[in-house]
């Protein structure tokens, strides 16, 4: 299967992955369309992928293509519009004495060590608890062709969370973000996002993106909170308005 690259008339082979459990509902088979691994890639192929509806881990960009389930949702944020609400301007405040610093993306065993300590506390079941040195490797820093940047946040000296952000012509995207799970009561995770945010219009940059939001998965509902955010009905980007559900479920059933 082929489909379009932008601006230089060449194609991308898309391929299609047999069934697995899926690990967001259990219950579930999931299957994946990606692009070819070995295609050359570039930030703005890679904008337009997102731009319908794909995803990156590691070098593997990927979407969603469950017969039966339409769970998994792209949503973005549109940076010129966005306004925290009160929580998140709450969560400005208490996170204040925190200093940033971007770097760009290398090994470093300081965000190792922090990545370990995450997914033991927050992952303890998951495919990811092991966290070893191979595995963040190539999830976080194999080559693909883009720009990617480690944001970090400090408190002194000590390293409290790390936010993993593809640099593209016209947005950012949210990778990954882990941080110490001792400064949870701090929602590390949403300032996180607040902090890309504010990069990206420091870029003059149009969105945001944050991956899939999945409607029955806890972890992943802080995203809703983010107003207006858009979503790829896999046809085109809508706003979602405050009070607006987001996404839809299986296949023709649109979630209320």
């Amino acid at each position: 299967m082929t489909d379009q690259a932008p601006s230089n008339q060449a194609t991308l082979d898309l391929y299609l992955t047999g069934h697995q459990v899926c690990s967001y509902q259990a219950e579930r088979q999931t299957r994946s369309l990606f692009v070819d691994p070995l295609a050359p890639i570039n930030g703005s192929h890679y904008q337009w992928l997102l731009e319908n509806g794909f995803r990156r881990s590691g070098r593997f960009i990927y979407r969603p293509a469950c017969p039966n389930c339409r769970s998994c949702v792209p949503v973005r944020i549109p940076l010129a519009d966005f306004v925290p609400d009160r929580s998140q301007r709450r969560n400005r405040r208490l996170n204040a004495g925190l200093t940033i610093h971007l770097r760009p993306a290398a090994f470093d065993p300081e965000h190792y060590a922090l990545y370990r300590t995450y997914l033991r506390a927050r992952h303890p079941d998951g495919a990811m608890a092991e966290g070893t040195e191979d595995n963040y490797r190539r999830f976080l820093l194999e080559p693909w062709g883009g720009e990617t940047l480690f944001i970090e946040w400090r408190q002194g000296d000590r390293l409290v969370a790390v936010a993993v952000t593809d640099v593209l012509p016209a947005a950012l995207s949210a990778v990954y973000t882990f941080f110490d799970p001792a400064d949870s009561d701090l929602a590390p995770g949403t300032h996180a996002v607040l902090g890309q945010v504010a990069e990206g219009r420091h870029r003059g940059l149009e969105h945001l993106y944050l991956g899939y939001w999945i409607d029955d998965c806890r972890k992943m509902r802080y995203k809703e909170r983010f107003r207006p955010l858009e979503a790829w009905d896999g046809r085109q980007w809508r706003r979602y308005q405050r009070g607006e559900p987001v996404g839809h479920g299986p296949a023709g059933k649109r979630s209320a």
